[in-house]
């Protein structure tokens, strides 16, 4: 036999390829991580039972990065066609990328300067779709957020600081400042369908996180925080200019620079603009202007997207099919298009918030978004007292205390107690209650006494399996009943800043049961949770259907909030892991 030759009994074997392998060698691994953790812990520890959920996240770190050296890192469910790269347009193909052309059949080109930054009118017409370029390693949600997202990415990044994950937390936030030196803003995601919107602005909650870890580790770095401050200070210029002004309130608004059906909705949530004409039409109560009526065959300026037929038709006989006549052809208003994206902004799609499928987004100033505004005006002024700029700090703290101003004026309900969203066009309150009214404790815009006022209203949103996102049920996923890790960590953390702990700690506690209970019946974690069944079961009949596994934010939230927990609530969390979760509760 000459050496190096396969003998004959072994070469007719089949070696698992590559691809069949990856899941075997990330069981192991995560094996090898819980074994590892279970050998550093007494049984009598009072957080050992908590390892294995604790070595599912610490594995998932790496299960959910994504670089431009890994070919997963191109694909793209909610899209179809050849995976595509996009360069920012005045940048130098680096030599590694070049690479990927043939390794991951990725075809790679730089943007045009008509379509570069984030709403330039060429954005929306770029073609093939693709995904942006970043320097650095980043952390995606899972499933079909396979990139790297805006407001995703503080929750993730606050999980990853909490696990001591200090270099892939900065490697994301030097991309996103990146993306504002290169694509204008914080991007939705670092897709080109995503250069008409940013997302909910946590970047100066991610710079000073980051910051602050540098700083406890000895790794200070002021000339960082330096360049971060500069780019920071551009992305917040977005918000404070038109066209995401809310009118003359001098607060915000989410605002999509894109007209029509947002791309990524009408391959990956199909029929679901169908769905919101059929519902417009069977609620005459609503503004009927979101539908444009037209007769056959006919064009409007005032619509986009697909036409839909109207038909009348006789009663379904057995066996038969009924005889139909078209009686109108009808179409969604490009300003339903409008307020669909600005909604998809704002990150809390699909709700019925700001009107039926979020289709009057852009007509509010927004709780949210307005409290985030003021928490990055707070940061600004430390940062720049940080870095000595005296000046600056007091422009900041001005700007700051002008947003609390109008925020009392336009969103404080005081007869209610509650934040509430302003209808800058309607110049009326929304009494649509929202988890969001808590996002100004966590911002510290509140007042002790409104804080008061705030707490009494938990029982509005608080149920079995922490805070659902309101209390109507309208089929979509950010309404009754579901609870997301994102504004659960929000209230918990505004509730302890005002003194609040055993509210935050009963309400917190409850959430993290649930998401425990279910990692230990089915080994997930996941992207929502039904409130009120305590499961990760759903019902959403409004929109985006699916519940996905990983899950980037909940990890993230999940250590946050478990670092909070006094230690006989942590205790009790992890007795309940060996407990049936069929008599846990």
């Amino acid at each position: 036999m000459r050496p190096g030759r396969i003998p004959p009994r072994f070469s007719a074997l089949r070696w698992p390829s590559a691809k069949r392998l990856r899941p075997l060698l990330l069981t192991l691994l995560f094996f090898l991580i819980s074994a590892t953790l279970s050998a550093q812990q007494s049984p009598k520890d009072p957080a050992f039972g908590l390892n294995p959920i604790r070595s599912y996240i610490s594995s998932g770190w790496n299960t959910l990065s994504r670089s431009m050296s890994d070919c997963v890192t191109f694909a793209d469910s909610k899209l179809t066609g050849a995976p595509q790269l996009y360069l920012p347009a005045d940048f130098p193909e680096p030599e590694a990328v070049k690479q990927l052309e043939t390794r991951c059949k990725v075809q790679v080109s730089n943007l045009s300067p008509s379509s570069d930054r984030l709403g330039k009118p060429g954005a929306a017409a770029i073609s093939p779709p693709g995904l942006l370029y970043l320097e650095n390693r980043y952390v995606v949600p899972g499933g079909r957020f396979n990139e790297m997202y805006g407001w995703d990415s503080y929750f993730i990044i606050v999980g990853l600081l909490r696990d001591g994950r200090l270099d892939l937390a900065q490697d994301m936030v030097d991309n996103f400042l990146f993306e504002v030196e290169h694509y204008g803003a914080v991007l939705n995601a670092n897709r080109t369908y995503y250069l008409t919107r940013s997302q909910p602005p946590f970047l100066t909650s991610m710079i000073l996180g980051v910051y602050g870890a540098q700083k406890a580790s000895g790794r200070e770095n002021r000339a960082w925080l330096a360049r971060a401050y500069q780019l920071a200070t551009k992305d917040h210029s977005l918000w404070v200019a038109e066209p995401h002004l809310a009118g003359s309130t001098g607060l915000s608004r989410y605002f999509d620079f894109g007209e029509g059906p947002a791309p990524e909705s009408v391959k990956d949530e199909t029929g679901h603009y169908r769905e919101v004409v059929a519902y417009i039409l069977a609620h005459p109560d609503l503004d009927q202007t979101l539908v444009v009526r037209k007769g056959s065959g006919q064009t409007s300026p005032l619509t986009a997207g697909s036409t839909y037929s109207l038909q009348v038709c006789d009663v379904a006989r057995p066996m038969g099919k009924p005889d139909c006549s078209v009686a109108s052809d009808v179409a969604l208003s490009a300003d339903f298009y409008k307020g669909d994206r600005s909604m998809r902004e704002s990150g809390y799609d699909i709700s019925f918030r700001f009107g039926p499928y979020g289709a009057r987004t852009h007509h509010f100033a927004p709780v949210c978004l307005n409290s985030l505004l003021y928490k990055s005006e707070k940061d600004l002024e430390e940062i720049s007292r940080i870095l000595g700029r005296k000046a600056d700090a007091e422009q900041w703290q001005q700007r700051a205390e002008k947003r609390k101003s109008e925020m009392n004026k336009y969103l404080w309900n005081g007869q209610r107690g509650l934040f509430v969203d302003y209808d800058f066009i309607q110049q009326a309150q929304s009494s649509y209650d929202y988890v969001t009214t808590f996002f100004p404790l966590w911002a510290g815009v509140a007042t002790p006494e409104q804080a008061q006022a705030l707490v009494r209203h938990l029982p509005t949103f608080e149920q079995p399996g922490g805070l659902v996102m309101s209390p109507r049920e309208s089929g979509g996923q950010w309404d009754f009943p579901y609870a997301w890790a994102p504004n659960q960590l929000i209230a918990d953390v505004g509730l302890r800043k005002y003194g609040f702990n055993k509210e935050a700690d009963r309400a917190s506690y409850k959430f993290l049961s649930t998401v425990a209970e279910n990692f230990r019946r089915d080994g997930t974690i996941r992207e929502k949770y039904n409130a009120v069944t305590r499961s990760s079961e759903t019902q959403v009949t409004a929109g985006y259907h699916m519940n996905i596994v990983g899950f980037g934010w909940t990890n993230g939230v999940f250590l946050e909030l478990l670092h909070d927990l006094p230690a006989d609530l942590l205790q009790k969390l992890a007795s309940e892991q060996g407990i049936n979760p069929t008599t846990a509760h």
